[in-house]
């Protein structure tokens, strides 16, 4: 299941390459790509995965790197 993300109050390309590296290693996620220019995050969760418990985990990885970072499904 591919899902879209508006990532409000992303500063910095940096910021965005590390959200991307950590939330490809979280378990249920098959893909993550995080374009920074256009504040964007396409996630793709495995199949069988448990599409809430993996949008908690990847919104918790976010914050840890972006504390003031909102995800809004688009």
């Amino acid at each position: 299941m591919k899902k879209v993300y508006e990532l409000t109050d992303l500063c910095c390309a940096s910021c965005a390459a590390e959200i991307e590296r950590d939330v490809k290693k979280l378990e249920g996620v098959a893909a993550c790509n995080v374009n920074f220019i256009m504040q964007k995050m396409t996630l793709e969760i495995s199949e069988g995965a448990d599409e809430k418990s993996v949008v908690k985990a990847v919104t918790k990885a976010v914050r840890r790197v972006e504390p003031d970072c909102e995800l809004v499904e688009k």
